[in-house]
């Protein structure tokens, strides 16, 4: 059961990113960009209708209102189209992370952060 959940949890993931890509392509009409932003920006944003802090309500509208969305969304943008995004979002989630990276970045960030304090308060 749980690697069921993992599974439909990667294929919502790829299908997000699939919308997102969807959203910058030409081919696609304008209102099907405009929900497909809709729905990938609710996913990927920090900031939900419920707050997830909010035992079992908080994740209840990530659980459906985001299949919903991506589900709509899906029936809007001609299949082929579809399947050329969700080739590339699967591509995407295959190309390896580098948490070194993302560290360094951190820390140069938190460099500039600090060095602006540190100008102000002088």
């Amino acid at each position: 059961m749980a690697g069921r959940l993992r599974q439909w949890a990667r294929v919502i993931k790829r299908d997000v990113h699939a919308l997102y890509l969807a959203s910058r392509d030409p081919r696609v009409p304008l209102y099907a960009k405009v929900l497909a932003l809709l729905v990938a920006g609710y996913a990927l944003s920090p900031i939900d209708l419920i707050p997830d802090f909010i035992p079992v309500l908080g994740y209840l509208d990530d659980v459906i209102l985001v299949p919903l969305g991506v589900l709509a969304v899906v029936k809007l943008i001609p299949p082929e189209l579809m399947a050329e995004h969700r080739e590339l979002a699967a591509a995407a989630q295959e190309r390896p992370v580098s948490r070194v990276a993302a560290a360094v970045i951190a820390c140069l960030w938190i460099a500039s952060v600090a060095l602006v304090v540190w100008l102000v308060w002088r």
